[in-house]
């Protein structure tokens, strides 16, 4: 398959760089010496894959679509090195390395787009399509959706431990994991160690240690660690060196992957290395800028191919804009950036003295994502770097909050949620107080995709009546900025775990019938915990909703208002607690609708149903939530799970 050619019948361009140029070389890891030619090719190879991952992913970004440069970017020479390991294997069946390059890090993902290229899965010219909505390229790799692409991850932590087994069902391969210092954080790393060690497992992990994850670097955050010595320690061979340094990466991974049991290479190198502006900073964590794409090009003497991000903005790239959507504001606010807003006007009625006495606000390396980051800067002496340790960072804020007076807030993605629910439940055991704020909740403008939906959140209500009372867990999923402001405030002084859910999208404000805002984050009573909100009366039924399905659910009732059928609309923010007048309403009603983007099946939907049924409800009843794995892009990944008001409303329809 051509890695070149433009596809037919399209005004796309061709991709630029000639990814046909690839030499595809074979090495003998017996012989852990490369001649001068072997040199040549390796570093043509890794010259041009990393020049492919700087041009399409800082193409991804200026189309707004984003997309991890630098992780990708690093792990070059090793994928190059192995790859023609692999191939000399497959030919001459001396050795056995498994043919699946195991990567910790879902966001390297660009890595595994090239190479499903380079065995021609799919057309160079689709990686000009990253990240980009139903182009099955999404932000984290999945089995299944991309040609080419053997597995899925991105969830840090959880390669290795599923990979011990992929080394227990093939004992003749030398089996390989790319991870990274930021997914060693992770517990889990911690186990699958010690299992690879105890079986003797033929596991040769290639670790990039370039001292970066998202909010800064683990040297300064979290001093003590080190990969080296955490392994070791487990009782894991390691050998570290320079990981640009290509003939003693190579010498290393002969030695790695011809050796017998479990080994680690951790490669040092700063984070991007090469790219001016770049280079050892956190700003290689996420998008290559588009000024500095055209540096590194410059420096690379291509600065002819500067000129292809003008095609950025050609019609064949364009993207359609998120749509209006009627009763909500043009005026839109990021949730998740105003809980670090609302939680900072809440800890500033405290003194000095008192707060830093009760309060601990514990981050797990996201706090520019989760709000987290404006505690950081008004009040440091309270904020814990935690790292990439979400199950430990909430067990800590639970001990904090173990006291009656004082208070654990955590923060994370409410994708991780799930990796939580036992240290949850021991919180709630131990009647901990603990306001935990987890962002990028649902599926909107979730362009990682499938892993990092945040969809099961409700499983952080599985308590039960206590000994000493009632279950004081809530879940709250305010429908817009001003009722997400109202709530954090509101609800920070309460005792329990309180779990507040937010968005990765920006969210417009809900409007009254006049066009003035529903609510008002200045009046206390914006919000109140267990309180439903009728935001439109109906008589022929209602839809129930919150979070970002809350404005697409109102377009979908002006819709349905304007052809004819009075349908009504419930904002329940409050996700767990189900009061007598707000369920009469709705067991009155002849119809009620969730619209949700939680899990149709472990959403509110199902809670909802049930407790209807048990207050005698007899009228139509549906739930439509997330249902089916995602397909890339940004917002119209809600319309895609059928959560647009196009989707809300047939779906009312077929109730009537």
């Amino acid at each position: 398959m051509s890695t070149t050619a433009t596809p037919a019948g399209t005004d796309a361009p061709a991709f630029p760089i000639d990814l046909g140029s690839y030499r595809e070389i074979e090495l003998d890891p017996t012989q852990r010496t490369l001649t001068d030619q072997q040199r040549e090719d390796i570093q043509h190879n890794i010259h041009l894959f990393r020049d492919a991952i700087v041009l399409f992913t800082a193409f991804a970004g200026a189309r707004g679509l984003s997309g991890h440069s630098g992780g990708p970017y690093d792990t070059v020479p090793e994928v190059v090195l192995l790859r023609a390991i692999i191939k000399s294997g497959e030919s001459t069946g001396k050795h056995k390395v498994h043919p699946v390059m195991w990567d910790e890090a879902g966001h390297r993902v660009a890595t595994q787009y090239i190479l499903s290229v380079l065995d021609g899965a799919m057309p160079a010219e689709k990686l000009l399509h990253y990240r980009e909505y139903d182009q099955k390229l999404p932000g984290h790799p999945e089995r299944f959706l991309t040609p080419g692409v053997p597995f899925s991850g991105g969830r840090l932590g959880h390669i290795w431990p599923f990979v011990n087994g992929v080394a227990m069902a093939h004992p003749d391969h030398a089996v390989i994991v790319l991870g990274s210092d930021g997914a060693q954080q992770e517990g889990d790393d911690a186990e699958a160690a010690r299992l690879a060690v105890a079986q003797k497992l033929n596991i040769k992990l290639l670790i990039d240690d370039n001292d970066v994850t998202i909010a800064g670097h683990p040297s300064d955050y979290m001093p003590g660690f080190d990969v080296a010595q955490t392994l070791s320690g487990h009782g894991l061979p390691v050998d570290t060196g320079d990981g640009e340094d290509i003939d003693s990466l190579y010498g290393r991974i002969c030695d790695a992957v011809t050796g017998d049991g479990p080994m680690a290479l951790i490669n040092k190198r700063p984070m991007a290395p090469g790219v001016p502006g770049v280079e050892g900073t956190t700003h290689g964590h996420d998008v290559f800028k588009v000024d500095a794409a055209k540096a590194y090009f410059e420096q690379r003497g291509q600065a002819d191919l500067n000129s292809f991000f003008d095609h950025a903005d050609a019609e064949a790239f364009s993207l359609p804009k998120k749509p209006k959507y009627a009763g909500s504001s043009d005026e839109v606010a990021a949730n998740r950036a105003l809980f670090g807003e609302a939680l900072n006007s809440a800890l500033g009625e405290l003194s000095d003295d008192e707060r830093k006495r009760t309060v601990r606000v514990f981050d797990c390396d996201l706090e520019g994502s989760t709000g987290l980051a404006a505690v950081h800067k008004a009040h440091p002496d309270i904020f814990i770097a935690g790292g990439i340790m979400e199950r430990g960072n909430y067990s800590a804020a639970a001990g904090f909050g173990y006291d009656e007076d004082k208070q654990g807030v955590f923060a994370t993605f409410s994708a991780f949620l799930e990796m939580c629910v036992s240290e949850i439940t021991m919180a709630r055991m131990n009647s901990a107080n603990v306001l935990a704020h987890f962002s990028h909740a649902g599926v909107d403008d979730m362009a990682d995709n499938s892993c990092h939906f945040g969809i099961n959140n409700l499983f952080c209500d599985g308590g039960l009546d206590t000994l000493h009372g009632e279950d004081t867990t809530r879940a709250y999923f305010p429908g817009d900025p001003n009722q997400f402001q109202a709530c954090v405030k509101r609800v920070f002084r309460d005792k329990g775990l309180r779990f507040v859910f937010s968005n990765r999208s920006k969210i417009p404000y809900i409007l009254k019938e006049d066009g003035s805002k529903f609510y008002d984050s200045s009046d206390a009573s914006a919000f109140e915990p267990g309180r439903d909100d009728v935001i439109r009366e109906g008589s022929a039924g209602y839809i129930v909703s919150f979070g970002s399905t809350l404005h697409r659910a109102l377009g979908a009732v002006e819709q349905l208002r304007e052809a004819g059928t009075d349908v009504g609309l419930i904002c329940k923010s409050t996700l767990n607690v189900f009061g007598d007048a707000d369920m009469q309403r709705l067991v009155d009603a002849p119809a009620v609708l969730v619209a949700e983007e939680f899990n149709v099946k472990t959403g509110l939907g199902v809670r909802l149903a049930a407790e209807l049924l048990r207050r005698g409800f007899n009228g139509r009843y549906n739930n439509i939530g997330v249902h089916t794995e995602g397909s890339g892009g940004l917002w119209r990944q809600m319309g895609y799970q059928g959560l647009d008001p196009e989707g809300i409303r047939g779906a009312f329809e077929k109730l009537s």
